[in-house]
């Protein structure tokens, strides 16, 4: 499912305001990282993370491992920090604008 660029600037609204809750040090991207992260995209759709100065990956590198291992889309890179989303097909929480359609 790939998100539009107007739902992409939406759930960046979304995220300023959002905790950072994952962050990524040294010991990189274990299988229980992927575990703690895929359990917050269930519960928020939306996530915000941070890669610490000691560790060994970029904050995009750590983004896109997350993002296909998950499959969850990314939202945007700043700096040290980057968000997640990925709908939750039970119980949706976070509703995307509707694309338009062309005339």
């Amino acid at each position: 499912m790939a998100i539009t660029s107007k739902q992409r600037s939406f759930l960046r609204g979304l995220a300023q305001n959002a905790d950072t809750i994952i962050q990524i040090g040294k010991g990189g991207i274990t299988e229980s990282v992927k575990e703690s992260v895929s359990d917050a995209l269930n519960a928020r759709e939306l996530v915000k993370g941070k890669v610490l100065e000691n560790s060994m990956l970029s904050s995009r590198e750590a983004c896109d491992i997350l993002a296909e291992a998950l499959g969850a889309e990314q939202v945007q890179v700043i700096g040290t920090k980057f968000v997640l989303y990925k709908r939750n097909s039970k119980d949706p929480k976070i509703e995307l604008p509707k694309e338009r359609k062309k005339q």
